[in-house]
Formats: C-alpha cells, sequence, structure tokens
C-alpha cells in the first residue's frame, strides 16, 4: 500500500513544482507576446530544391565570386560567426577597399521583407548579385566575366545543369538565384521560439522582465514579426539626430541617396534582431560596439525615453534568448579538406 502511495505523491508533488515555476508574474506576458511576435514553425516556408541549396552554397564559399580571387560572400558574412564579420565596414576583394556600411547577418534574412540598408532588393536573390558587382566589394566587372570565369570550371558545370538543366543554365540569374536558395536554409530556432510555441519556462524570469520592458517601451512598433523587425524603412533618430548620439563620423543620408527625397533623409531598413547579441558593431555604420549602449540609444532616438540601466539590462537579456546556431555541417565550407 505504501508502495502504491509513493507513486501517486511523486507525479502530484512534481506537478506542484511546476505550478509553482510557472507563477513568476510573467503569466499574461505569453499571451501579449504572441499577438507581436510569431515563431520560425508557424510560417509556411518553402523548402529550397536541394540541388540548388548544393549550388548555392559552393557559391557562397567560392572566391571566385570576387575580381581578384581574394573574398567570398562568406568572408563578410562569415557562418561561423552568425552570419556576420564582427567588422565596422568589411574589406573588399581590391586592397584598401572597405564597404560603406555595416555587413548585416545573413541568418534569417529571408524573413525580411526588404534587403540592405537602404531597402533597394526585394529579396536574398535579388540581393545576392549586388555586392559581387559593386567594385568597392566583390569587384566583379560585370555579369558576363563572371559567368565566363564559371563556365571553365568542370564543378560549376556539372553542379549547374544538375539544379538548373541542360540548356545554357551558368546564368548570372541563376548563380543569384542559388545564393539564394542556400541563404534560406539558414533559419535556426531559438529559446524564444519555444516560448511562443507555448513552453513559458523556455524564457527565464529576467528574460521575461526584459520582454516586457522591449514591449512597453514600444520597441515593438518596429520590432515585431518573426524576425523581430526587416520589415520597413524608418527615420533613424526620430526624435534627436543620430549621430549626435553615436559619434559617427560620417552621416549617412540613408535612403535619401536613392530617392533623393527630403522627407527621406536619414531612413533605412529596420534591422532583425535574431541573434542580436552576436553581431555587433551595430547600427548602418558599426558605430556602436556595446549592445548595452546601442539599446539606451534607441530608447533616445526613437522613442524619447531615458532607459534605466537595470531596464537596458533586462532588454539585453531578452535579446540574449534570441540566440540560435546552425549545425557545424552548415557552417564547413565545401572546399575545406
Amino acid at each position: 500500500m505504501k508502495k502504491y502511495l509513493i507513486i501517486f505523491i511523486i507525479p502530484a508533488f512534481l506537478s506542484c513544482q511546476n505550478q509553482q515555476k510557472a507563477k513568476d508574474g510573467y503569466e499574461d506576458l505569453y499571451p501579449t507576446a504572441t499577438t507581436f511576435f510569431q515563431p520560425i514553425s508557424s510560417l509556411d516556408l518553402e523548402l529550397p530544391d536541394a540541388d540548388k541549396v548544393l549550388l548555392g552554397k559552393h557559391l557562397y564559399f567560392d572566391t571566385l565570386l570576387s575580381g581578384e580571387g581574394n573574398i567570398s560572400c562568406n568572408s563578410c558574412h562569415n557562418l561561423k560567426t552568425y552570419g556576420v564579420d564582427n567588422e565596422r565596414f568589411s574589406p573588399g576583394d581590391a586592397p584598401g577597399t572597405v564597404g560603406g556600411r555595416n555587413s548585416p547577418t545573413v541568418f534569417h534574412a529571408a524573413l525580411h521583407k526588404m534587403q540592405f540598408w537602404d531597402g533597394r532588393a526585394a529579396d536574398v536573390e535579388e540581393q545576392a548579385g549586388g555586392p559581387i558587382l559593386n567594385p568597392l566589394e566583390h569587384n566583379i566587372k560585370d555579369e558576363k566575366q563572371l559567368v565566363d570565369r564559371l563556365k571553365q570550371v568542370d564543378l560549376y558545370l556539372e553542379l549547374f545543369e544538375k539544379a538548373y538543366g541542360e540548356n545554357d543554365p551558368i546564368t548570372f540569374q541563376n548563380l543569384t538565384h542559388a545564393i539564394g536558395a542556400f541563404e534560406r536554409t539558414l533559419m535556426p530556432e531559438s529559446r524564444f521560439d519555444k516560448y511562443l510555441e507555448g513552453d513559458q519556462q523556455a524564457l527565464n524570469t529576467q528574460e521575461k522582465r526584459g520582454l516586457q520592458n522591449f514591449i512597453d517601451s514600444g520597441c515593438i512598433t518596429c520590432h515585431s514579426g518573426p524576425a523581430l523587425g526587416g520589415q520597413m524603412l524608418q527615420k533613424f533618430g526620430l526624435f534627436h539626430d543620430y549621430w549626435k548620439h553615436t559619434k559617427s563620423e560620417d552621416v549617412d543620408l540613408g535612403l535619401f541617396d536613392i530617392s533623393e527625397k527630403e522627407s527621406e533623409k536619414y531612413f533605412f531598413k529596420v534591422p532583425g534582431l535574431r541573434n542580436i547579441v552576436h553581431t555587433a558593431p551595430y547600427f548602418h555604420d558599426g558605430s556602436i560596439d556595446d549592445l548595452n549602449t546601442a539599446v539606451k540609444i534607441m530608447g533616445k532616438l526613437q522613442r524619447n525615453v531615458d532607459l534605466s540601466d537595470n531596464e537596458v539590462d533586462d532588454i539585453v537579456a531578452f535579446l540574449g534568448s534570441l540566440s540560435s546556431d546552425i549545425s557545424e555541417d552548415i557552417k564547413r565550407s565545401p572546399f575545406e579538406d
């Protein structure tokens, strides 16, 4: 009889413990959070064709895609460091050249509505071609130069034919499409995804407090959805001149450089916040190295609020729950021995 009693008591005790754990003062936060954010698992993401992904991975890691063969896509968007190089501006192919804006992560980039800091590309496929033809980046002079180069490589004759058929498959359009297909696989899930799926213990109390502060401070105005951003262009410095707070050496006019509309000065794409704790330095010009400082500046510039040090610490703790990584297999270059 005692044996049976113990069997019934233990599950009751564990259930009681779990209920106690769940009551941390943030029981009402979960339904609120799910109105602003969605987990990756809730998205109807089409799985790219495996042959195109394989080709795209080879192209992503290949220095043949730069004029002098000095850089690849992975040079600026290193998969071993969460899709960035952690440099303020990335070195280009030609000696002494650097890009004009900070290189954002390629992780989850396919979730974004637009690409580049000024939003000039619609998707990751269009974005892939931009740096290749940029003299400050990959330094390929034109599409024909690269296509002719790849046609001399047996590996690419085989991979392009397998992915795109036998009728002249090596084209610049197919190249950028394949790179995009590979990038669409870079969608690791975080603890925050688990929380949004219903596991309320996936976040600790400080992270929940940070999430509450994130919502209450109005950060969700721009940083919401599955990518926590990446869906709109917004003026950087709604309430104050951004460069006075970031101490930026140069003032970047943002979208104005393309549109020449006065109303679009200092407009930039809102970055997604997934893996933000790993992708310093911050902002379009990489002017801030410390995430706490970046959060404090954003509160002032975009919401005109002075976040306390404790509020910032909690928000940064929450942002840590957005961290996720891809497998070592995907990070490994196909050209490694």
